[in-house]
């Protein structure tokens, strides 16, 4: 066979554009949540490959504490994350960014229907669903060309256990808002993680006896034979980000969770 000759320009200039946006070297990210757990993980990571991270969080406190574990020139914002107009207005202000990370939500309580109070769970949806609906619908428009919002779910969304309705309505109502948003909101990549059991700080207003018991009994149930940790939780945000091509798109995370 002979190869024809052809311009080999078209095909640098796109390979060039394609490598400047799978690299997070030089990107600004936010993550909203990102003062522990996954959300910090996230930023530690990001950092590590070169992205200018901007974390906010509702506790001043945790905030600062979290910029200690992140270079310098990490910016750390206290938020109200269950309010449009606080989170609108931390988006005024940081102006144009790459990509947007959430984390954020309220420690995760359990209850079964008899012991439910439905006053509470609505308020369970304040931070998880209303927050993430409102950081998109208010950072999008600062987001550059090739950029992208990751959103977070989890594993009791398909695989709940008794006493999980709440957590299970709100990783549903999230992975079904992550599909609209990807279609309203082209060519901005809009995907979501569903993480399995992490050991993460939102476990911690369950005593630490029930706690261990917990990741104890998940980790002899999982295929991988262990509960996750946030750090390997964060690469599914970074690949995430660093892609081009997938929106939509629910990844989950889980040690074989949803198989058992």
């Amino acid at each position: 066979m002979r190869w024809k000759h052809f311009d080999v320009e078209p095909i640098l200039a796109f390979a060039t554009q394609r490598g400047d946006i799978m690299t997070l070297n030089g990107k600004r990210i936010v993550v909203l949540g990102g003062s522990s757990g996954i959300g910090l993980a996230v930023a530690q990571a990001a950092a590590r490959e070169g992205g200018s991270l901007v974390i906010a969080s509702s506790n001043r406190a945790r905030v600062d504490a979290a910029l200690k574990n992140l270079p310098d020139g990490a910016e750390g914002h206290a938020v109200d994350l269950s309010s449009e107009a606080a989170i609108q207005s931390l988006f005024a202000a940081l102006g144009g960014f790459d990509h947007l990370a959430y984390t954020a939500g309220e420690n995760l309580q359990l209850a079964t229907l008899n012991e439910l109070d439905l006053d509470w769970a609505r308020g369970f949806f304040a931070v998880r669903y209303w927050g993430a609906l409102a950081a998109t619908k208010h950072g999008a428009p600062f987001i550059r060309p090739g950029g992208s919002v990751t959103l977070t779910s989890g594993l009791a969304g398909t695989r709940p256990r008794a006493g999980w309705s709440v957590a299970s309505s709100i990783c549903g109502a999230m992975e079904g808002l992550t599909r609209a948003l990807a279609v309203e909101l082209a060519p901005v990549r809009i995907n979501i993680v569903s993480p399995g059991v992490v050991k993460s700080p939102l476990w911690d207003a369950m005593p630490q006896d029930e706690r261990e018991a917990l990741y104890a009994g998940m980790a002899e149930k999982l295929l991988v034979k262990h509960v996750g940790e946030p750090e390997e939780l964060a690469e599914s945000y970074l690949y995430l980000m660093k892609q081009s091509y997938g929106t939509g798109q629910v990844i989950g995370v889980d040690g074989g969770g949803a198989l058992v």
